[in-house]
C-alpha cells in the first residue's frame, strides 16, 4: 500500500488501536502524580502508573497550534508551516498547516486504521486543513483555538464545532461533551476487525478557567484557604481527570483495554497567571524555558508496557507520530524529525541520539511584534532566548535544571556551535509558506 512518502507500509503482528489523549495548558506540576499537594487526579495517575512514565519529555513549543502539528507530522512545527498559534483573523494568525505535510491519521488510513479526531483541531478552520481533508474519518470537533466559554463553544462569536463537515450545536460543558463523544467512537469500534486510531484532545483546563461549580465546591471544602483562583484550575483539572476515567472506562467495557495503546500529554506548560504550576522548572505557557515546555507524558498498553516502568529518555511530542506508525505498520516518512520510542515502550534500550532539538514561537501584539524566539537543546546544554528582543542565555541542564546561572560569557564556543545549528534550521523552515497563499484565499472566495 503506497503513501505519499512513496514507501510501502509493512505488516506488524498484534497492531494495537491508539488512542492519543491531548489536555492544554497542564503544567508539569499539576498532577497530583507529579507532585500536586492539592489536586487530586486518580485517573490520570492510574494511566501514568499502570504504564511507561516520561520524565523528560518536552512540548515541540510552549504554545497550542505548533505543538498539535509537531505531533501528526513528526515533525519541527515551523517547517511545516506553524512557527506560532492559527487563530481566526488573518491579522493575528501565525501559522498555515503545509497542504503537502503527511500527517499521522493518513498515513496510519493507509495501514488500515479507522481514524477519528474528538475535541480541538486548532489546525486550520477551512479547506484544505480541516480535520476530515487531513486523514480523519470520523470528525467530532471544535475547529478553532480557545473557546470563549465552555458551556457555549463559541470563539469570536463564531462556532466551531462540526459533526464530519457539518456545523453543530450541542449543549453543555465542552469537557463533558468531548469524553460522550469519544466513548461513542469507542462503542462504535467495539469488535470491528480493524484497528482505530482516536486523537482526543481536550480544551481543559486551558483558559477560562470554567470548571462546574460543584467541582469548585468540593475543592474548597478538601483545602480550606486555598486560593480562589487555585481553586477554580485545580477544580477544571479534576473535572477533566474524572472524565478522563470515564473514557478509560470505556475500553475496558468494551474489551479494548488491552490492545490499545494510550498516550497522554499536555500541549505545553501551565498557564502561570491563572494559578498552574509547572514543577521545578522556569517559566511556564509561553516561555521557553523548561516551565513553559516541560510537560507530564505517559504511555500505558497492557499487552507490551510494563507497568509502573519509567524512562528519563528526552522525548518530544514529534516521537509520538513515528512511534505510533512504528508499531501501526505505517511508512514513516523519511523526513520525520521525531524518533521511534518503540524500544522505551518495549523495556528495552534506547540510545540517546545526538539530535538538536529546536524551539521556537512566532507571535503579534505589542508585546512580540510578529517575531520569533527560539531555544536550541543539544545534549545538556540549551540556548534560550525566552523573547524576541532579549539576548541569548546558555545553560547547563545537568548541572541547572532549573535555568538559573546563564553560561553564555564562559561557553562561547558551546554558544556559537548552537546558534550556527540554529541559524540552518531557521533557513529550513524559511522555505515553508506560514500564512494561507493568496491563490488559496481566491479559489475559496470563488
Amino acid at each position: 500500500m503506497a503513501s505519499r512518502s512513496g514507501v510501502r507500509a509493512r505488516e506488524v503482528p498484534e497492531r494495537p488501536n491508539v488512542l492519543i489523549i491531548l489536555v492544554d495548558d497542564l503544567g508539569f506540576g499539576d498532577l497530583s502524580s507529579y507532585g500536586a499537594p492539592d489536586l487530586q487526579t486518580p485517573n490520570i495517575d492510574t494511566l501514568v502508573a499502570s504504564g511507561l512514565r516520561f520524565s523528560n519529555a518536552y512540548a515541540n513549543c510552549p504554545v497550542c497550534s505548533p505543538t498539535r502539528a509537531a505531533l501528526l507530522s513528526g515533525r519541527t512545527p515551523d517547517v511545516v508551516g506553524v512557527p506560532g498559534v492559527i487563530r481566526t483573523h488573518e491579522r493575528n494568525n501565525w501559522g498555515f498547516l503545509d497542504p503537502d505535510a503527511s500527517l499521522l491519521p493518513e498515513l496510519l488510513r493507509e495501514a488500515g486504521y479507522h481514524t477519528a479526531i474528538v475535541g480541538k483541531w486548532h489546525l486550520g478552520l477551512e479547506s484544505p486543513n480541516t480535520p476530515g481533508e487531513r486523514g480523519f474519518d470520523h470528525v467530532h470537533a471544535f475547529l478553532g483555538d480557545m473557546m470563549d466559554d465552555y458551556y457555549t463553544h463559541r470563539r469570536h462569536d463564531i462556532n466551531y464545532m462540526r459533526l464530519g463537515d457539518t456545523e453543530i450545536d450541542p449543549e453543555g460543558h465542552a469537557t463533558d461533551l468531548f469524553s460522550d463523544w469519544a466513548i461513542d467512537y469507542l462503542d462504535s469500534r467495539k469488535g470491528a476487525t480493524n484497528p482505530f486510531f482516536l486523537y482526543l484532545a481536550y480544551n481543559a483546563p486551558h483558559t477560562p478557567i470554567q470548571p462546574p461549580e460543584d467541582w469548585v465546591e468540593r475543592v474548597r471544602k478538601r483545602e480550606p484557604g486555598i486560593d480562589e483562583a487555585r481553586a477554580r484550575l485545580v477544580a477544571l483539572i479534576e473535572h477533566l481527570d474524572d472524565n478522563i476515567g470515564r473514557v478509560l472506562q470505556a475500553l475496558d467495557a468494551n474489551g479494548q483495554a488491552e490492545n490499545t495503546l494510550v498516550l497522554f500529554a499536555s500541549d505545553n506548560g501551565g498557564q502561570l497567571n491563572v494559578g498552574a504550576r509547572c514543577g521545578p522548572y522556569r517559566g511556564g505557557k509561553g516561555d521557553l524555558y523548561e516551565g513553559g515546555i516541560r510537560i507530564p507524558m505517559a504511555a500505558r498498553w497492557p499487552a507490551k508496557i510494563e507497568p509502573g516502568s519509567s524512562t528519563d529518555h528526552v522525548t518530544l511530542t514529534m516521537d509520538l507520530m513515528p512511534t505510533v506508525c512504528d508499531l501501526a505498520g505505517a511508512p514513516i516518512p523519511e523526513e520525520t524529525d521525531g524518533q521511534s520510542l518503540v524500544p522505551l515502550l518495549l523495556g528495552q534500550s534506547l540510545p540517546e541520539v545526538d539530535r538538536s532539538l529546536v524551539f521556537v514561537r512566532r507571535e503579534g501584539g505589542p508585546r512580540y511584534l510578529g517575531q520569533d524566539y527560539y531555544a536550541i537543546r543539544q545534549g545538556p546544554w540549551k540556548l534560550v532566548q525566552n523573547h524576541p528582543f532579549e539576548p541569548f542565555q546558555l545553560y547547563h541542564l545537568g548541572n541547572d535544571p532549573r535555568e538559573q546561572h546563564d553560561l553564555i560569557a564562559k561557553e562561547q564556543e558551546v554558544a556559537a556551535s548552537l546558534a550556527q545549528t540554529l541559524m540552518q534550521r531557521i533557513q529550513q523552515a524559511g522555505q515553508v509558506p506560514w500564512q494561507r497563499p493568496k491563490t488559496l484565499k481566491g479559489e475559496a472566495a470563488r
